[in-house]
């Protein structure tokens, strides 16, 4: 019960944050009508955010299945981390894509 309270929390935290990430951008002169600028910093919220709670999923499920692998067989540390490190760079493709649609 506390796991999904927790994930809720870091869920809502992470939108929050992306949004207000988004909205501190400025865009450019006549690029987005004013209304249309808080739809725009919510919908690149959210795909951030989405992004970012994925990556998270899957470094917990790889990195603790790493996590044994390594205390079994402990010469394939480096391939296992490879892995872990595939599931990080892709929350921070995420981020970095949210950013760059709202700047273009």
């Amino acid at each position: 019960m506390m796991g999904r309270i927790g994930l809720a929390v870091a869920v809502l935290v992470g939108l929050l944050a992306m949004s207000a990430l988004a909205m501190a951008a400025e865009a450019p002169a006549g690029d987005t009508p004013e209304g249309q600028v808080w739809y725009k910093a919510v919908g690149l919220g959210f795909a951030g955010a989405i992004a970012i709670i994925g990556s998270a999923w899957a470094v917990a499920r790889v990195g603790s299945a790493a996590c044994g692998t390594i205390a079994e067989r402990p010469e394939v540390f480096v391939r296992v981390l490879m892995f872990v490190a595939l599931a990080e760079g892709l929350g921070v493709l995420g981020f970095a894509l949210a950013i760059l649609l709202y700047v273009l």
